[in-house]
């Protein structure tokens, strides 16, 4: 298999990376993929895995960069070779974008992810799970952001149609599970609870993408503040990469012994996590991802057509 991505993320536990001076060799159970080296820019190691010597040494001499992150998706370090100078090019990009260009169509294409993903949920109900005007106003919305040229409205609209959409969502619930709206934490239902830690997931499969081509993850266009342009990014691809399979097990998966919820915190149990985690491996795209930040690189570096890529 050859890399064709200039970075290259290997995920989870158990893989063993070595090398030669022609190639990378990454082993994983009976799954050996090589790439050759002139073609690996960037390795990005998510999780737990055996690192051999010869892969760092071999993939310096070829002035590749090495980025380790926490199972999270949190970087924690990094190496490069000897004079290595970091591509600062797209960051100063990203520093200069007028936001409004990027804030535009990923708050639009979020909201439209979402009233699919609640268009889809109407059907398979079989009962009408809007209020009177909802529906109306979400669509409107979606109107109002393609036309809006502020940041401040467009941010504004962002936060009231997500905010309807999640109070929509509770509908489609098992009302037991006390799930009425999406909360800060600490969350004190499990639906809330197994957003987070679906969207923490989404969070770290991106973080890794946008570390892997230099971008800044704190330099938001919709969203302000640490791991802003992350969340930029996430926001069109929560609805369907997490939210699907969150309200899949809250509907049918999940019993009163899957979680703990007490006055302080609702606690998930290992068994639900672990089976959680495996469906959302299976959702979230990282062949998607990938592509919208090669789309982000090509806006800014070679101000092509910025569009965001969902569902």
């Amino acid at each position: 298999m050859v890399a064709t991505e200039p970075w290259l993320p290997v995920f989870g536990y158990g893989g063993h990376i070595k090398a030669t001076t022609q190639e990378l060799i990454i082993a994983r159970g009976s799954d050996t993929r090589r790439y050759p080296l002139e073609k690996v820019k960037h390795l990005l190691i998510v999780g737990g895995h055996t690192l051999h010597t010869s892969a760092v040494t071999n993939l310096l001499k070829a002035g590749a960069a090495i980025t380790l992150f926490d199972i999270d998706g949190t970087p924690v370090g990094y190496l490069y070779p000897y004079g290595y100078r970091p591509d600062d090019s797209v960051r100063l990009a990203q520093e200069r974008a007028g936001p409004h260009r990027f804030a535009q169509p990923l708050a639009r294409a979020a909201l439209q992810s979402r009233l699919l993903l609640l268009e889809e949920l109407y059907d398979h109900t079989g009962h009408d799970i809007f209020y009177a005007g909802e529906l109306d106003f979400l669509h409107q919305a979606r109107e109002e952001l393609s036309a809006s040229v502020t940041m401040e409205n467009l941010r504004r609209l962002s936060r009231l149609t997500a905010d309807m959409y999640y109070e929509i969502l509770s509908r489609t619930l098992p009302p037991e599970l006390g799930f009425r709206r999406r909360t800060s934490r600490p969350y004190l239902d499990p639906v809330n609870a197994m957003f987070s830690f679906g969207y923490a997931m989404l969070y770290g499969n991106c973080c890794v993408s946008v570390i892997g081509a230099h971008l800044d993850p704190d330099l938001g266009m919709l969203h302000e503040g640490a791991g802003s342009f992350v969340h930029d990014l996430i926001e069109p691809q929560k609805a369907s990469m997490v939210d699907r399979a969150v309200i899949r097990f809250a509907r049918e998966e999940i019993s009163s012994g899957d979680y703990e919820c007490g006055e302080k915190r609702c606690y998930l149990g290992g068994d639900l996590s672990s089976r959680l985690a495996a469906a959302l491996r299976d959702s979230i795209d990282q062949a998607r991802i990938d592509a919208q930040v090669r789309i982000v690189q090509d806006a800014l570096l070679a101000n092509a057509e910025f569009h965001v890529l969902y569902w």
